[in-house]
């Protein structure tokens, strides 16, 4: 796999998680106690050998280069390839600019591409999470000797069951994709893709120099579906877990899926670990009236009331008498004495005072932003 550049592309839909992107970017969004959102999609490429990866970042982004810092904790701290942060065209920055859409950033970095020894590119973004080896998609794609091939998982329609703002496949029985719905809806279910291109270097830069002098910006619909009869554009089954981060209620329900035994497996030993920026914290201590039942815990918590059903991010504080059920309290949140919090997220360094009643729908959770006292 040393023939093959990783470029995250983080050009993606923030539309219907506003809640929790308002200060960071969608790969940045904290996930699973201790994680963030690109620290999937970078684990799956640093287990799968890659050793040269670009992150194509729009705005906002201190977060993601605070978090991922020079890719030591991913084996990406190099001097030769690495890890490379690839920030967005100058114009950009200022007010009033146009973003015209995310092949104009590849094109501002078609020098990166250039430059680089590798022959194949794997493209991918962080808002779906799951757990892969790329070995076997790039084997996948030599043997069908396809131009591009497009990692995708079934999902049989299910009630109360819906995947907004996916891009379904239709493939063939030879598994040659025929049609791409880039849906700005809800699907039920269906082939989903799960936004993973494989392909040569050199048809990427021909992509790319193509659509920029056409005037076509979007990678996914100018750049492949409207390649779709002219190239072998095949479809990569995977079966796996894998959750599509594009809604709150998605991100709350992915994280709710951890504390299913046989999904938290999957995600995290199947196929390789995922890693993340090391903090030195303390164990979790639990207090001598804390009460605690089907909850992932991370390090540093204190823990002296009663949780159910829910995932406490680190350094986070449960107090005496509080009583949390079916929530994710993200880091360094503070859960006041005899307060009461169901079906909420609490994002990072949120307080809730004493005695506060805090209960959303299970079917439409609470958000309280990031550093708010209530």
């Amino acid at each position: 796999m040393k023939d093959v550049l990783g470029i995250i592309n983080l050009h993606e839909n923030e539309e219907l998680l506003k809640e929790l992107t308002r200060q960071r970017p969608l790969a940045a969004v904290p996930f699973g106690g201790r994680y963030r959102l690109i620290d999937f999609v970078l684990s799956n490429m640093v287990n799968s050998g890659i050793t040269n990866v670009g992150i194509l970042v729009k705005h906002k982004y201190r977060s993601i280069m605070d978090h991922l810092r020079s890719g030591k904790e991913w084996d990406l701290a190099r001097k030769r390839d690495g890890l490379f942060v690839l920030p967005p065209p100058d114009h950009t920055h200022y007010a009033n600019s146009i973003y015209k859409g995310d092949l104009e950033h590849f094109h501002t970095h078609i020098d990166f591409l250039q430059r680089s020894s590798q022959g194949f590119v794997i493209i991918a973004g962080s808002h779906t999470v799951y757990n892969t080896d790329y070995r076997e998609a790039l084997r996948y794609h030599q043997e069908k000797q396809a131009d591009i091939t497009i990692m995708y998982k079934t999902e049989p329609p299910a009630p109360g069951k819906q995947f907004s703002l996916a891009t379904a496949l239709t493939v063939g029985g030879d598994g040659r994709v025929t049609d791409i719905n880039v849906s700005t809806g809800r699907i039920a279910g269906g082939d989903i893709s799960l936004e993973t291109f494989i392909m040569r270097k050199e048809l990427l830069l021909q992509i790319i120099e193509d659509c920029i002098a056409r005037g076509e910006y979007d990678f996914v619909k100018e750049g492949i579906v409207k390649r779709l009869g002219r190239l072998r554009i095949f479809g990569c089954p995977f079966a796996g877990y894998m959750a599509k981060i594009n809604t709150v209620p998605a991100y709350f329900q992915a994280n709710m899926d951890l504390l299913r035994p046989e999904v938290w497996q999957d995600l995290f030993l199947k196929s390789g670990q995922v890693y993340t920026k090391v903090k030195d914290e303390p164990p979790a201590n639990y207090r001598d009236q804390a009460a605690v039942s089907n909850v992932l815990v991370a390090n540093g918590c204190v823990i002296e009331g009663r949780v159910e059903n829910s995932l406490l991010f680190r350094s986070v504080k449960v107090h005496r008498g509080a009583y949390v059920n079916n929530c994710v309290i993200m880091q360094k949140g503070e859960i006041g004495p005899n307060a009461v919090l169901e079906n909420v997220i609490c994002d990072k360094d949120v307080k809730i005072s004493a005695a506060k009643r805090m209960i959303g729908d299970k079917n439409y959770v609470m958000v309280i932003e990031k550093g708010m006292i209530v």
